[in-house]
């Protein structure tokens, strides 16, 4: 009887002990298998994305540059304005109107003062960019040749002689040098450097443009 009771409480307390859950799903594995799928997702998808990124580079560089297009043009310096354009130096047998009489008020004979005009007249390109130094400049001259010369053609001969030279020593002289250093091979540049060297005592220049680079 005794041996009963036994049997029947050990049967309860074996009964009553949790049961290991053995045959449920294996959560474990279950989670390992998903981790390799992602990480091999990913590798799959990134080389792809690289491809692809290398394939059609395009797009990122064209929003970069529509990016960083308008700060380069706004700070573009302007360009440099238009120089002044050259008188044409008139061909060698050019009609001239007539020469003004040559004062007499002049030290020089008529012969040299007529050269001077038709210097002038023939080379703009050099007396164009050689100074006078009369004072002439506060009657609007700004070069030697203005002293000569009062209007020109468009294909650079003469249409108005200026009587200013007639009348001046200085301009005749200055206008005789250049025309002998031109007569020895000497350039505009030097014949200018020349001028100003041997006129440098006298106290009024005209504002006279530089010679343009060749």
């Amino acid at each position: 009887m005794v041996a009963s009771k036994r049997k029947t409480r050990n049967s309860r307390q074996v009964d009553s002990q949790p049961v290991s859950n053995s045959s449920g799903p294996p959560w474990i594995l279950i989670g390992g298998a998903l981790a390799v799928i992602g990480v091999t997702a990913f590798v799959m998808l990134s080389p792809s994305t690289t491809e692809n990124s290398a394939e059609n580079p395009g797009s990122t560089l064209a929003e970069n540059h529509a990016s960083s297009e308008e700060p380069e043009l706004a700070e573009r310096p302007a360009p440099p304005p238009t120089p002044e354009d050259r008188t044409p130096v008139p061909s060698a047998d050019a009609q001239m109107p007539p020469l003004p009489p040559v004062s007499n008020m002049v030290p020089r004979a008529p012969e040299v003062v007529r050269d001077a005009y038709i210097f002038a007249a023939q080379r703009p390109d050099i007396l164009e960019y050689v100074p006078c130094f009369c004072g002439c400049e506060t009657a609007g001259h700004k070069r030697n040749a203005d002293c000569f010369v009062a209007s020109r053609n468009e294909d650079g001969s003469v249409r108005e002689w200026d009587t200013h030279g007639m009348a001046c020593t200085i301009c005749v002289d200055v206008a005789r040098d250049a025309m002998q250093l031109s007569a020895s091979g000497a350039s505009t540049d030097d014949i200018r450097a020349a001028v100003e060297s041997k006129y440098a005592a006298y106290p009024r220049q005209t504002p006279t443009p530089a010679p343009p680079a060749n």
